[in-house]
C-alpha cells in the first residue's frame, strides 16, 4: 500500500460545507483519500512520498461532461459556420475518411491536453470507440464512453449491435476508471423508433445513454413539427414507455419551463457547453433555470472543431459569465455554483458523485493543484473566485487520478508529449489529403 501526502496546500474541498483549509493537508493511500483537512503537525505513519503544497491549491479534478475526444484533429478546419452547414458540409464528410488510428491519435492529443489544463474526467461520444478506451487506458485519465450512434444512417441497426457489444465488453475495464454508454447522437438523426431501441438496450444493459438534446432552435422547432413534441418531451415519452435509465443529456439550450420540469422529474444530467454554443451562435441555456430547478449540470467543452479547446476552466468562466448577462442579474450562478458545475456536479450528472468530483475522506483519489504564485491570482482574497475568474489552466501544475501522478510540475508523467504532438499532426494532414 503506497502512501502519498500533500502538505501544506489551501485545499478547496467542494464537499458539503464547501470546506477550505489553509493550510491544509491531504493522505492518499493508494487509489483513494483517506485525510481530508488541516495541517497536521505529526503524522503517525511515514509517507512513502511528500509533495508540497506550498503556493498551491488543491482542488477535484476538473470534469469535463460532454466532448468527442478524437475531434481535436479538426481543430482549426472549418471555423465561423452555423451548425448545420458546419456538420453537413464539413465536418461528416470528413468524418468517412476517419480511420482507428486517427481516433486513436486524435483522443490521445485529447488526453495530453485535458490533462494539461486539470480535467481528471471526461465523457466521450464518437467514432472506434475501442480506439478512444485504448488511448484513455495509456493516459490514466478516467472516461465515460459512448459508441455514437446514426439512427438515419444505412447500417443503424449494426451499428446498434456493435455498440451493445462494445458496452458489455468495456465495462469496468482499466481498473473501473472507463465505463461505457449507448450514444445516440440526437433526436434529428435517430428518429423516436430507433431512439426507443436503443433505450431499451440501455435498460437491457444497465447502462445510460449520452445524447445531443435541444441544441439549436431549429433543432427544436422540426421536431415539433414532425412529432408535436420538443427533444426533451420526446425523451421523456420514451423513458415512460421503454423505463427509465440514467440520461446525459448535452447542450439543452433551447428549453421551455416544461423541458426543465421534465429533466429535472427524469433525473438526466445536463452537459452545459458554453464556448460551443456561442461559436456555433446555438443560443444561450438557461443554466440558472436548470439549477434552480435540481437539475444535475455539468460542464462540458464540446468537441475542439467547435470550441476550439478541452479547457473546463474557460467554460466554468464563460458560464457564470453568460448566466449572469442571460439573466441580468450579476448575482446569478455565483463562483461557488461555477465551480461546483466544473467539479461535483459534473461528476453528479455522469453518476459518479459518490465516487468524485470533490475532496473527502473514502473518495477516489483525483486531486489536482494550481500554482498560485502568479501576479494574476494576487492579492489572496476569496480562493474560489481566484480560481474562477482568474485561474487560467497553464496554472495546473500537478495532477493526480486513482493515486498516480500524472502531470508534475507542468508536464506529463506517462504520455510522451513531443511523440503525440506528431501522430497526431501527421494524421490530420493525412485526412485533409
Amino acid at each position: 500500500m503506497s502512501k502519498l501526502l500533500i502538505e501544506g496546500a489551501t485545499v478547496v474541498t467542494l464537499n458539503r460545507d464547501n470546506a477550505v483549509y489553509s493550510p491544509g493537508d491531504i493522505i492518499l493511500e493508494d487509489e483513494r483519500l483517506v485525510y481530508v483537512g488541516p495541517s497536521q503537525r505529526r503524522l503517525a505513519w511515514q509517507p512513502d512520498r511528500v509533495i508540497s503544497g506550498q503556493g498551491k491549491i488543491a482542488l477535484p479534478g476538473f470534469i469535463n461532461t460532454h466532448t468527442h475526444a478524437a475531434m481535436t484533429l479538426f481543430r482549426s478546419y472549418a471555423d465561423d459556420l452555423a451548425l448545420k452547414p458546419w456538420l453537413e458540409e464539413k465536418i461528416w464528410p470528413l468524418e468517412t475518411k476517419l480511420t482507428p488510428e486517427a481516433v486513436y491519435w486524435g483522443t490521445m492529443l485529447a488526453c495530453l491536453e485535458m490533462l494539461e489544463a486539470g480535467v481528471t474526467a471526461f465523457a466521450d461520444m464518437y467514432f472506434y470507440s475501442e480506439e478512444t478506451v485504448r488511448a484513455v487506458a495509456e493516459s490514466g485519465l478516467r472516461a465515460d464512453v459512448a459508441p455514437g450512434l446514426i439512427g438515419v444512417a444505412p447500417q443503424a441497426e449494426q451499428a446498434l449491435v456493435q455498440a451493445v457489444d462494445f458496452v458489455k465488453r468495456i465495462q469496468a475495464s482499466a481498473g473501473g476508471r472507463i465505463r461505457a454508454r449507448l450514444g445516440p447522437h440526437a433526436p434529428y438523426t435517430c428518429p423516436p423508433s430507433y431512439l426507443k431501441e436503443v433505450v431499451s438496450a440501455a435498460r437491457e444493459l444497465g447502462c445510460g445513454i449520452h445524447i445531443h438534446l435541444a441544441e439549436t432552435k431549429r433543432e427544436v422547432e422540426e421536431l415539433k413539427a414532425q412529432t408535436g413534441h420538443s427533444p426533451v418531451e420526446l425523451l421523456h415519452e420514451i423513458l415512460g414507455e421503454v423505463g427509465p435509465v440514467p440520461v446525459l443529456a448535452a447542450h439543452c439550450v433551447h428549453l421551455s419551463n416544461e423541458d426543465v420540469r421534465l429533466l429535472a422529474e427524469d433525473g438526466v444530467g445536463v452537459a452545459h457547453n458554453p464556448g460551443s454554443n456561442l461559436k456555433l451562435a446555438s443560443g444561450l441555456a438557461p443554466l440558472a433555470d436548470l439549477i434552480t430547478a435540481g437539475v444535475k449540470v455539468g460542464l462540458g467543452t464540446d468537441g475542439a472543431a467547435s470550441n476550439n479547446n478541452l479547457d473546463v476552466l474557460e467554460e466554468m468562466r464563460l458560464a457564470t459569465l453568460l448566466a449572469k448577462l442571460a439573466t441580468g442579474d450579476p448575482t446569478a450562478v455565483p463562483a461557488a455554483t461555477a465551480l461546483r458545475l466544473a467539479t461535483l456536479s459534473g461528476a453528479e450528472a455522469l453518476g459518479l458523485g459518490e465516487e468524485i468530483g470533490s475532496l473527502e475522506a473514502g473518495k477516489q483519489a483525483d486531486v489536482i493543484l494550481l500554482n498560485e504564485e502568479q501576479a494574476h491570482l494576487f492579492p489572496r482574497h476569496d480562493v474560489i473566485s481566484r480560481i474562477v475568474y482568474a485561474a487560467r489552466s497553464a496554472d495546473v501544475d500537478t495532477v493526480i487520478v486513482a493515486g498516480e501522478v500524472l502531470l508534475e510540475n507542468g508536464r506529463p508523467v506517462k504520455l510522451d508529449r513531443e511523440k503525440i504532438l506528431a501522430e497526431a499532426q501527421r494524421q490530420a494532414e493525412k485526412l485533409l489529403g
